[in-house]
C-alpha cells in the first residue's frame, strides 16, 4: 500500500481535528496546557488561534473523533470569554462543534458523500454566538444544510470556513480540513509563531494559571475574584467538573474526562486564590 493510501485510508481522509478558539494564542496556551494533549498552537487570523492536536485519543485507540473534540472544545470554552470552534474528520463523517462558557455546545454533521444531517437550528445557534451577519452569513451557512450532490464532507467544511473568514479566520497555508495529522502538524510547526503545547503537571499548570491572574486584568480565567460571587463561581465548576470527569471516566472518553478536570482545576484554582489574597 502506497504512504498516502495508508494516510487517506481505505475509504476516506484519516481521522483529524482542529481547534479554532476567538482569542490570542497567548489567551488560549493556559487552557491547552490543562487539557494535557500534545498540541501545536498558532495564530489563525485576527483575534484568532488554532490548535492541531496530535490525535492520540482517535489515531492511537477506539474513541472517535468527534466524540473527543466535544470534549476538548468544551474543556478549553469552560470559563473563558472566548468561544471553542471544533473541525474534524474521518472515514466516514465530518463537521463541526461550539462551546461557549457553560452554554449548551451545538454542532453540525454530514456523511462523507456530503449529506447534511444536523438541525438547521444547530447552523443559527452558531452563527449567533460566533457574531456572523444574521443575513448574508446566515445565507451562506444555510446552504450548507441542504442537499448537494458536488459537495462531499470535506467540501462542506471548507464552505464553513469561508464564511468563517468573514469574522477573521484565516488558517495558516497546509492546515486544511481533510488532511492527516502529520501534515497538519508539519504545517502548523512551520509558522514562526507556533508553539508546543506539551503535557505537564497539575502543580506546574496551576502555577502557570496564578501568575496568568495576577499579572494582567483577571477577566478571563477568575471573573469576579474575590468576595462571594468568586466562591459562587468556584463552586459551580466544582459541582459541574465532578459529574462530567465520572461520567467520561465510565464512557472512556478523553475528552470529556479533561472538561471535567479543567472544571474542578478552574474550581480549585478560584478556592485557592480566594483564600490566599490578603483581606481588607
Amino acid at each position: 500500500m502506497s504512504t498516502e493510501a495508508s494516510r487517506t485510508g481505505p475509504a476516506g481522509p484519516a481521522p483529524g481535528a482542529l481547534l479554532l478558539c476567538r482569542a490570542e494564542p497567548g489567551s488560549v496556551a493556559p487552557a491547552a496546557h490543562l487539557l494535557r494533549e500534545r498540541m501545536l498552537l498558532t495564530r489563525a487570523g485576527d483575534d484568532w488561534s488554532v490548535l492541531v492536536p496530535e490525535g492520540r485519543p482517535w489515531l492511537h485507540g477506539d474513541e472517535p473523533v468527534d466524540r473527543v473534540l466535544g470534549g476538548w472544545a468544551t474543556a478549553l470554552a469552560v470559563g473563558a470569554p472566548w468561544p471553542v470552534l471544533a473541525l474534524w474528520w474521518d472515514a466516514n463523517h465530518s463537521g463541526c462543534t461550539l462551546a461557549s462558557g457553560f452554554r449548551r455546545s451545538v454542532g453540525y454533521e454530514w456523511l462523507a458523500g456530503g449529506t447534511p444531517v444536523g438541525e438547521d437550528e444547530a447552523m443559527r445557534t452558531l452563527a449567533a454566538r460566533l457574531g456572523l451577519d444574521p443575513v448574508l452569513d446566515m445565507q451562506s451557512l444555510e446552504q450548507l444544510t441542504k442537499p448537494d450532490s458536488a459537495a462531499d464532507a470535506r467540501a462542506r467544511l471548507h464552505g464553513l470556513l469561508a464564511v468563517l473568514t468573514r469574522a477573521g479566520v484565516s488558517l495558516p497555508p497546509g492546515l486544511t480540513p481533510g488532511e492527516p495529522a502529520d501534515r497538519l502538524r508539519e504545517a502548523a510547526r512551520a509558522q514562526p509563531d507556533a508553539r508546543a503545547i506539551e503535557s505537564t503537571g497539575w502543580r506546574e499548570t496551576v502555577r502557570a494559571e496564578l501568575d496568568v491572574v495576577e499579572a494582567g486584568p483577571l477577566g478571563p480565567w477568575l471573573p469576579w475574584v474575590g468576595g462571594p460571587q468568586a466562591r459562587l463561581l468556584a463552586l459551580a465548576q466544582v459541582a459541574a467538573g465532578l459529574p462530567l470527569a465520572a461520567w467520561g471516566l465510565r464512557r472512556r472518553s478523553g475528552g470529556w474526562i479533561a472538561a471535567g478536570a479543567l472544571l474542578l482545576a478552574h474550581g480549585a484554582l478560584g478556592w485557592a486564590y480566594d483564600l490566599g489574597r490578603p483581606r481588607d
